[in-house]
């Protein structure tokens, strides 16, 4: 399965701390972004998810005690069982898909040439999907989603309702939010 047929809810519950939690669990969202947890929380905290019926990216920068290694990869690959990871680092990509993990690329768009050097980055690492932050920049997604054939998500600063319109109008698949009260929008 592809992400753009994953995607049942454009929003995506982008969990940052332990509390949201239960409003991720029980949201409409069907894809959480995990960007909290150590090594003794993260393993119960994918199958709460997953028992809820979503689909699970774990951020490996943000979980503590976790590396990037080959053997990590390999380990939450088959211990945690996400449905993927997240990340900025283009070379993990690889590793992540070896270990059978679907990917997210993430990119921060600072100016013109993060913007040049993050499309040739996703070009060679040819993640699952791209998250671009910041993603309140409906003329970049617009570029963006014309011109790499992956499909895009915008996260970062995005808090107003009109924002997330703005970047699904503008050729987003979804938009990651760490906001819980905008993961039960109907998209």
């Amino acid at each position: 399965m592809n992400l753009v047929d994953m995607v049942e809810s454009q929003m995506i519950a982008s969990v940052h701390n332990e509390k949201d939690l239960q409003s991720a669990l029980t949201s409409q969202v069907n894809i959480v972004f995990l960007l909290t947890g150590n090594l003794m929380t993260t393993a119960d905290y994918v199958k709460q998810l997953r028992q809820a019926g979503k689909d699970v990216f774990i951020h490996l920068d943000f979980i503590d005690g976790i590396s990037s290694s080959k053997s990590a990869l390999g380990f939450v690959a088959k211990f945690w069982k996400p449905t993927g990871i997240i990340t900025t680092k283009s070379h993990i990509v690889k590793t992540a898909k070896e270990a059978g993990l679907m990917t997210i690329q993430r990119i921060f768009l600072l100016d013109g040439s993060a913007v040049t050097k993050g499309i040739e980055m996703v070009n060679t690492s040819r993640p699952d999907a791209v998250e671009i932050m910041p993603g309140i920049l409906p003329k970049v997604v617009d570029k963006l989603s014309r011109t790499l054939d992956y499909p895009i998500i915008a996260g970062g600063l995005i808090t107003e309702v009109s924002e997330v319109h703005e970047a699904l109008q503008a050729g987003a698949l979804a938009v990651s939010s760490g906001n819980p009260k905008m993961w039960n929008m109907d998209l």
